[in-house]
This record gives C-alpha cells, structure tokens and sequence, in this order.
C-alpha cells in the first residue's frame, strides 16, 4: 500500500504500514550522520538538550553534496544505516520515530523499533537526485565544522521511501526474499 506522511509523525500514524508499503513523506526531516550521531550522544551523556525536537521526528541518513546555483541541496541520497546502529535504540527510547537511510540493522535496532512503534525506511540508494528534488527547503542548525554531516533541517515533499522495519516487527529484508523464494 502507499501511504502519505508529514513530519513530525504519532505513533498511530505508522502503526499501519507494514514492511513493503510505500511512504510518500512531507514535513521537517533533520539530517545526522555517524559524527552528528557521536555529538548528540555526547551531548545526551552531558545532559544537554538535543539541537532538534525528538519526539516524532524523522532522521535522514544523509550527507549531501553542496547545492549548485539556484538549488536547495546537492545530490542526498542515503548513506549505509547500519553505522547508526549503535546509537539508534537510545534515539528511538527518547521519542524518534523515524529513520530514514538504506541497509540492514542490527536485532538492537529492531527491538527498539518496535518496543518506540517506530520504522526504518529506506530510501532509493544511487538516487542522490530524487531524493534531493524533494527537498524544498534547507537549514544547517548545528556543527557547521562538520562539512556534509553537520545537522539540517529539510522540508521535503513526497520524499518516496520504502517501510523496511515496521512497528510490529515486519523487516523486508527479510520477508521479501522469502516471498520470492516461496514463489519459485
């Protein structure tokens, strides 16, 4: 099924969609790599806010390109997920609900996917330039000093991603490969 979204999400919103729907997602997504991932872990271990609202937001994996004249953002296709591992369970525990990149988790971000009602969605790996048509607005908000991983606030329109973890404990990597494997 295809499902429309807007940032930041409830958690009844995604308690339909089940791994394999699709998700056309609207709304503020802010960006994190594995540096902006270390700071903000840092600064929860300080006992400082995050530089974003947590609850219901969605983070994309991504480091964008620097935009050319006359556009919001480089190419921002998604970066491997599975680097954010180690910190995403605590992210999840303190109320984000989504998370967007490409890839495999691991069983601790499965659990806390579905302990929060939150997904993972994937988005079109190789597809930089989709994915950076439908960002409409951009912000840099925190450590600038990081170059492409610093934070940003996107506002983005139908972004198309994919429900690979959902919050009952669907994962597509999974039951996709199974489905054609039966199927044969």
């Amino acid at each position: 099924m295809q499902y429309r979204l807007t940032a930041p999400v409830t958690r009844e919103e995604l308690a339909s969609l089940r791994a394999g729907d699709t998700v056309l997602l609207s709304g503020t997504v802010y960006t994190a790599r594995d540096a902006a991932h270390k700071r903000m872990m840092e600064q929860l271990d300080a006992g400082q806010e995050l530089p974003f609202p947590v609850e219901g937001s969605a983070l994309y994996y991504v480091g964008p390109t620097p935009e050319r004249p006359g556009q919001v953002i480089g190419s921002a296709g998604p970066t491997t997920s599975g680097r954010m591992d180690a910190y995403s369970p605590r992210l999840l525990d303190l109320g984000q609900a989504v998370m967007i990149g490409k890839g495999a988790r691991n069983q601790a971000v499965k659990e806390a996917v579905v302990r929060n009602g939150a997904v993972y969605l994937a988005a079109l790996g190789g597809a930089g330039a989709l994915m950076s048509a439908c960002v409409k607005e951009l912000e840099v908000i925190c450590w600038e000093d990081l170059g492409c991983e610093a934070v940003r606030r996107l506002v983005v329109a139908d972004m198309p991603l994919t429900v690979i973890l959902d919050s009952q404990g669907g994962d597509l990597y999974e039951s996709g490969p199974a489905a054609y494997l039966s199927s044969l």
